[in-house]
């Protein structure tokens, strides 16, 4: 890092404590954080053109002495400083409105660089509110050259900021300590550190900033890719796992009674899970598999692999209701072998809860099946083997390893319905094997998917009430819960009260959203899964949920507030029984980039290509909660784009991670990075 970079922001000139507290809303805190607040874009304003050569409506930039300055007041409260700029071709007006202070700094003669809006009328050129600078200023930083545009407030202006980065980023004042190999910057062909830093504000060309950029889009991406793969081999120590033996009786007579043949994608990832299960390196696989895809079938028969070596396994789940799903989905294909299994929820009365936590403790039960309830100090496992942990990005990290700390590094299996795109599995999941089921069981009928305009919502609606009849059931989906007054989208409970009593009327309908309260939810959707309730109106609380094979239509009301990966993920709520299912999306949105969005949710079901997509037009932002992976967050790199310098990063830290003499150097830099809850798992 800086060797100043740790040194509190009101170090630099300018900077008050009311300064430093608008700072500090922008994430300024240190010297470091400032030279780390890179531009979001740049202009061009190295192109100096003649005042007669400027284009009406363009920012331009143009260089002249001043001829004139004064103060003009039309009316109480407005103060207009006029000054005139001439070069060889012509004059200009330059006008500030409400910035008498700006007079001070004009001198008559003196030569300006400005840059401004363009506004030319009744033959007179006039450029309002211009950036400006002194044409002999040694160091021009706010015209005459490629500029940095921020991210600012109201009160820490463009210009503000370039001056305090001008007092630090200027050559051999602060030297910025190289904190990659000097192999790999070689190798590499990357910029040092302290030019690239000088070069991403304050760039002498586009060529050396896109240098610049390189070298710190690289430098990001190697410290993740360092992190995640050093975790990795923390996590995989040779030789201190459970080593489990080659299929037995159990395991067969399982996989013989299914009553359906593998998949080809599943007999694959089955077979990558039993090879890391029979290794003496701790399993560290993530499974992900779109919605439907059986990836609970491929969890029960690593969990009795588990068990017919001798140990315990725990499956924790995000819901009770999705936790007694996986019971029921894995005491029918594991019951009749014998395997003893149980669900572990917090809604256990006492003595239930204590008679089971002592057959936990005493090995009575193979398999615990629970929710966060698992984690509790008081449950205690004899011989935990296998963890499996399904949504996991709907558990904190600390949670995760919880439950890891339960057994003596235990195989470790995270299951996922969320398709995740090549470069965000790069990015967040680089300390994991990943397995995919791209596949879909034999016989499922594909969702027909329809994207419809509010005008049609009446229509939809009978067809809903037709389904109904036939002995079918209906999800309503609304991305609010409640009215909104500054949002144009149907609310939950509006459209339940509304569609209960009109045309839903003789249909038992049921209402489900976040702010119930879990048990409230829980026999909501139990409900809904014995058929007591027919149409269920929700908001995105049903994204993760039960599995109703009866339930063959969903109606997503604003569709186009929705990500694609989650309107998928909604749709994955139909479509896993025998009857034809259909998704309707409702938009009044008519905005052509939005229309082509859903319409993409018509065209295929492909989770993984909609994921790409998805990734593409939103963003990563905090779509796999890269906080409670313990990431940093990333302040230059766009991992949509940069994939290359990602592929190169990538290499670059699996090289450094081989290098054993490295180690000592690799922790310190990735304790200046990652978030606590990411050191804790490589400490614990």
């Amino acid at each position: 890092m800086l060797q100043m970079s740790s040194r509190s922001i009101q170090y630099l000139k300018g900077v008050g404590a009311a300064k430093a507290v608008q700072l500090a809303k922008l994430g300024i805190f240190t010297v470091g954080d400032l030279l780390e607040y890179y531009p979001r874009r740049y202009e061009d304003r190295s192109q100096i053109k003649l005042i007669n050569q400027v284009t009406d409506g363009a920012v331009d930039t143009v260089q002249g002495s001043i001829l004139a300055v004064e103060d003009i007041k039309p009316r109480r409260g407005l103060t207009i400083t006029k000054a005139v700029l001439k070069d060889a071709s012509g004059v200009a007006n330059i006008v500030w409105f409400n910035q008498p202070f700006i007079k001070k700094k004009l001198v008559l003669s003196s030569k300006l660089i400005v840059t401004g809006k363009i506004k030319r009328k009744f033959g007179q050129i006039e450029i309002a509110n211009p950036e400006f600078e002194t044409a002999d200023r040694s160091e021009v930083i706010n015209t005459g050259r490629i500029v940095p545009i921020y991210s600012v407030n109201e009160v820490i202006t463009q210009k503000f900021l370039r001056n305090l980065l001008q007092q630090i980023a200027v050559r051999n004042e602060v030297s910025a300590a190289e904190n990659l190999p000097s192999d790999i910057v070689v190798k590499y062909e990357l910029m040092s550190r302290n030019d690239a830093l000088i070069n991403i504000h304050f760039p002498e060309s586009f060529e050396s900033l896109q240098k610049a950029r390189k070298r710190l889009v690289f430098e990001e991406l190697y410290i993740i890719q360092c992190g995640l793969g050093f975790l990795k081999k923390h996590n995989k120590k040779i030789g201190s796992g459970i080593k489990h033996a080659p299929d037995g009786k159990l395991v067969k007579a399982v996989q013989a009674a299914l009553p359906f043949k593998l998949t080809a994608d599943q007999a694959q990832v089955l077979k990558e899970i039993k090879a890391d299960m029979e290794d003496l390196t701790p399993m560290q696989r993530l499974l992900q598999g779109d919605v439907g895809s059986g990836k609970t079938v491929i969890a029960a028969i690593a969990m009795a692999k588990t068990v017919e070596n001798g140990y315990q396994c725990a499956m924790m789940a995000p819901t009770e209701i999705l936790a007694e799903q996986h019971y029921q989905t894995i005491k029918m294909l594991l019951d009749a072998q014998g395997v003893k299994i149980a669900v572990l929820t917090g809604s256990l009365n006492r003595s239930a809860r204590d008679k089971l936590l002592d057959q936990i403790r005493t090995t009575q039960v193979d398999i615990i099946i629970g929710t966060h309830a698992l984690i509790q100090e008081d449950v205690q496992f004899q011989n935990l083997g296998l963890v499996i942990t399904d949504e996991q990005h709907r558990f904190g990290v600390k949670q995760r390893a919880k439950l890891q700390d339960k057994g003596v590094r235990p195989d470790i299996l995270v299951m996922t319905a969320t398709p995740i795109p090549r470069t965000m599995a790069l990015t967040i999941y680089g300390d994991l094997d990943v397995s995919t089921i791209r596949q879909l069981p034999p016989g499922r009928k594909p969702i027909k998917t329809f994207l419809r305009g509010s005008d049609k919502r009446q229509k939809i609606y009978e067809f809903v009430v037709n389904e109904v009849k036939k002995g079918r059931q209906a999800y309503i989906v609304c991305p609010l819960i409640e009215d909104s007054e500054t949002i144009e989208s149907k609310s939950a409970v509006e459209l339940y009260e509304q569609l209960s009593v009109s045309v839903f009327a003789n249909i038992r309908c049921g209402l489900i959203h976040g702010k119930l309260r879990p048990q409230e939810k829980d026999e909501v959707m139990a409900a809904f899964y014995s058929g007591h309730i027919q149409i269920l109106v929700a908001t995105t609380v049903i994204e993760v949920g039960v599995n109703v094979p009866n339930a063959t239509i969903i109606v997503i009301e604003g569709a186009d507030r929705f990500g694609l990966a989650q309107l998928h993920q909604l749709r994955g709520r139909i479509g896993r029984g025998e009857y034809q299912s259909y998704c309707i999306l409702i938009s009044e949105n008519k905005n052509q980039d939005t229309l082509e969005r859903l319409e993409i949710m018509e065209k295929t079901t492909d989770g993984f290509r909609l994921a790409e997509e998805d990734l593409k037009l939103r963003g990563p932002g905090q779509f796999f909660g890269t906080r409670q992976h313990g990431l940093p967050d990333l302040k230059i790199a766009d991992i949509i784009h940069d994939i290359d310098i990602l592929l190169e990063a990538r290499q670059a830290a699996l090289d450094t991670i081989s290098r054993p003499e490295m180690s000592g150097l690799l922790l310190k830099l990735l304790k200046g990075h990652f978030r606590e809850n990411f050191m804790e798992m490589l400490n614990s």
